[in-house]
């Protein structure tokens, strides 16, 4: 005869402490939340000099 299986998930005792693998730390999950909001932000496209030379010198 076996044991009843249990209906739920195993309470926390002074054994081993539950796994973190695959979880992102909090330093990592901050640096992606500043990396989103500058893809988010919006910026102000560059104001062309006027520097007397063509166009073809300013495209190289």
């Amino acid at each position: 005869m076996s044991a009843p299986t249990p209906a739920g998930p195993a309470e926390q005792g002074h054994g081993l402490q539950p796994s973190v693998f695959g979880r992102p730390s909090p330093a990592l999950i901050a640096r992606a939340d500043r990396g989103y909001a500058r893809f988010l932000a919006t910026t102000v496209p560059a104001v062309p000099s006027e520097g007397g030379q063509g166009d073809a010198a300013r495209q190289r």
